[in-house]
Parts: structure tokens; C-alpha cells; sequence
């Protein structure tokens, strides 16, 4: 009984205002937080990968096939936060046995299926099967015998094949971009349609969720890019710059969009406008006004316009490449915390206040269990532990490309 009272009185002073009983709870925790995120970064390496083979900027090429493998380590990830949380995972092949086209979220399986299929797992099949087949033909072991059975048989190494590869892969990365955007895109969707939550209810949420899941795509293939290449020792100084400039230029436009988004939700909030004030002053305060707004966006925003070369051919302070390359590297990683803060402000902040938009409650977030910390942790670093195994069956550094034939076709 005693602990019973002492629970009650921990709730109690967590809840101010008018709370429902059914409201003290939060439905979607942190896995709902990890989830968007996570489909963010796989939307954002994928569209630095398109920059490369759609848009032709060759400065970033190094890191195209580190993009892709990325995109498709995180891609296979993605799902498993929603998985845990539904509690039944045994039953999330259902959705395409009786399919609901009416419900957005019954849709990802489907959406989530095209981009893993048809998209990267594609693209990267076609962009590698030249060197599959060259490194099946002058290895030994185990190794020989993966990429021989990755090549599916195909080891035509003919001028119009490789030709063809280069072709397919083009097309797929043009029909891979607005798949991108739908797959990070209606988790934006979901929560802008749900018209009674004035936190969420705004039409520029799924943009505002795509220009960030851009931001976070950079800002991770520069994080591992800088990180692999101090590491063997192989760096382009010239492919940073360009990654950081991107970097500068997407920011800029998703803070934008965020202050226009923001704006717009106090505009139309009329009597929940007391509510989200206390909200953000006290509730959000450190997680969208500290991490989100200042040390997440305006703090990069200033350190890659001092360090990176976005306003001509050099930059405005001239400084060693190693300062450089750690200024990039921190502001990268504090970019990848504003963006989850993002993504917190936004699943959790908008079920810290009460329907009646007079009371506002706490989330407690759980060490253990499968919605808790360390789960969600794990959640995270899993896509590293992929990518890792990826690199070593598909290394993307230019240098171990076969020679022999050339990367572009005659003409491409």
C-alpha cells in the first residue's frame, strides 16, 4: 500500500492541469520516436547517392556506393521499432494478406517492400555486378563463393552489359528518388492528417520530415566517410566540402521550413495557443528549444558557414584540414541530435497535453522492457553492425573497384 501511495504521488505531481485518466499514459514512446528517424536516414543517404549518378556531381562519388550500402543497412532495420512495439510481430505479414488501403500505416508494408526490392537492393546489384563477377573470378574461399552467388549468374562482362548495368542503375536511382519521399514522407503524412492535435495538424509536416531526413542522410555518410577514411587513410578532402556545402544548403532549408511550420501552428492554434506555450517553455523546452533549435540547427548552421566553402571556392576562415575535418564532424553529429530531437518534439510532444488543452503530463522513459532505453539503443546501433558486414562482402572504396573496365560506360 505504501508503495502503491508513493506511486500516486509521483503522477500526481507529474500531472498539472485538467488530465483524463486515459490521458496520463503515453501511447507511442521512444521505439515510435526511433522508428521515423531511422527511415529518415534511409531517405537522406539515398538522395546523396542520387547526386552522383542523376545530377552528376562528381565530387561526392566516393561516397555513392558508402550511401547506398548505408541506406540499405538502415532500410533493414527500419521496421523492427514498429515491430516491437505492435507487441506481435508474428502477425505483421498480414497486412499484405488482407491489405487495408484506407490506413496509411497498413500502406509502409507495402511502400517499405518496393524501395527494398525493386530500389536499393536493384541498384546495388547492378552497380556491383561487374566487380562481383572479377573478384568471383580471382578469389579463393568462402568469399569467392559468396560473390559468385551474388552475381545470380549473370557474368556477362561484355561492353553492351556493362553498359546496360550502368543504364539500369540510372533509371532505378530516378524512380528511387520520389520513392524516397513517399517512404519518409507518409510517416509526415500520419501525423499532419490528424486534424484534432494542434501539435501535429499542419500540412508541412511531411515536407518539413523529408528536408530533415535529407539533412540526416548527409549528415551520417559524412560522419562514416570521415570516420572510414581517417581510418584507412584515404580521404577527399574535396568530397567533404562538397558533402558539407549539401550539408549547409539542405539545413538551411529544412530550418526554414521548421520556423515556417512552427509559425503557421501558432497562427491557426487560437485556443490551444496557452497550451503549447506551456508546452514548449516547459515540457520541450531542452529538448526543441536547447537541442533541436540552438544546438542541433543554429550551431552547425554557423560553424559549416565559417568552415565550408558555401559561398565561393573557399571558405571564410582558412583553416588546417584537420580543424576542418573536426568541425565537420561535430557539427554533423550535433545535427544528427537535433534531428532526433526533432523527431521527439514531435511523436512525444504531441501527447504531453491533454485533450482538453488545460493539463500537461511527463513521459517516463523505461531502461528495460522492449520500449525502453536500451532496446532502442540496440535499434541503433544495429544498422552500424550491418553496414559493417556490408563493406566487408561489398567494399565501396574506389580503389578496390576491379580494374579492366572502366566504372562509366562509353557515353553514359
Amino acid at each position: 500500500m505504501q508503495d502503491l501511495a508513493q506511486q500516486l504521488s509521483t503522477v500526481l505531481q507529474q500531472v498539472s492541469g485538467y488530465i483524463y485518466p486515459n490521458e496520463v499514459e503515453l501511447q507511442w514512446g521512444l521505439l515510435v520516436v526511433v522508428y521515423p528517424y531511422i527511415t529518415g536516414l534511409v531517405a537522406g543517404a539515398f538522395i546523396l547517392a542520387s547526386l552522383e549518378r542523376v545530377f552528376n556531381v562528381k565530387e561526392v562519388e566516393p561516397t555513392y556506393r558508402l550511401a547506398l550500402l548505408t541506406a540499405l543497412a538502415f532500410l533493414l532495420i527500419a521496421p523492427l521499432p514498429l515491430l516491437l512495439h505492435l507487441g506481435h510481430p508474428e502477425r505483421s505479414f498480414e497486412i499484405f494478406l488482407t491489405p487495408n488501403l484506407h490506413s496509411a500505416m497498413a500502406m509502409f508494408g507495402f511502400v517499405y517492400a518496393w524501395y527494398l526490392t525493386v530500389v536499393l537492393l536493384l541498384e546495388i546489384w547492378f552497380d556491383y555486378r561487374k566487380d562481383l563477377v572479377l573478384w568471383a573470378r580471382n578469389e579463393r574461399g568462402l568469399r569467392k563463393w559468396i560473390h559468385l552467388i551474388l552475381t545470380l549468374g549473370a557474368t556477362d562482362l561484355s561492353e553492351k552489359s556493362v553498359s546496360f548495368d550502368h543504364k539500369a542503375v540510372r533509371f532505378i536511382t530516378i524512380i528511387g528518388i520520389p520513392s524516397a519521399f513517399l517512404l519518409h514522407g507518409y510517416v509526415g503524412f500520419i501525423f499532419g492528417s490528424v486534424k484534432a492535435n494542434p501539435w501535429w495538424s499542419s500540412v508541412l509536416i511531411p515536407v518539413v520530415f523529408l528536408f530533415s531526413a535529407i539533412v540526416s542522410g548527409i549528415a551520417l555518410v559524412l560522419i562514416i566517410y570521415l570516420l572510414t577514411g581517417l581510418v584507412r587513410r584515404s580521404l577527399e578532402m574535396a568530397c567533404l566540402d562538397k558533402l558539407a556545402t549539401f550539408l549547409f544548403y539542405a539545413l538551411i532549408v529544412d530550418f526554414s521550413l521548421e520556423v515556417l511550420d512552427f509559425i503557421h501552428r501558432l497562427y491557426e492554434a487560437e485556443e490551444s495557443i496557452k497550451i503549447l506555450s506551456t508546452l514548449i517553455s516547459t515540457r520541450l523546452f531542452l529538448s526543441l528549444v536547447v537541442l533541436q533549435a540552438l544546438a542541433g540547427t543554429l550551431l552547425p548552421l554557423i560553424c559549416l558557414a565559417v568552415v565550408s566553402p558555401v559561398f565561393g571556392s573557399r571558405s571564410l576562415v582558412r583553416l588546417p584540414d584537420e580543424m576542418r575535418r573536426l568541425l565537420y564532424l561535430a557539427s554533423a553529429t550535433l545535427i544528427q541530435i537535433g534531428i532526433f530531437s526533432t523527431r521527439w518534439n514531435v511523436v512525444i510532444g504531441g501527447q504531453l497535453f491533454s485533450k482538453s488543452l488545460r493539463g500537461l503530463t511527463v513521459y517516463k522513459m523505461d531502461l528495460m522492457g522492449l520500449e525502453g532505453f536500451f532496446v532502442s539503443v540496440l535499434l541503433l546501433a544495429a544498422p552500424f553492425v550491418l553496414l559493417y558486414i556490408f563493406v566487408k562482402i561489398l567494399p565501396p572504396w574506389k580503389e578496390e573497384a576491379t580494374p579492366g573496365i572502366p566504372d562509366h560506360a562509353p557515353g553514359d
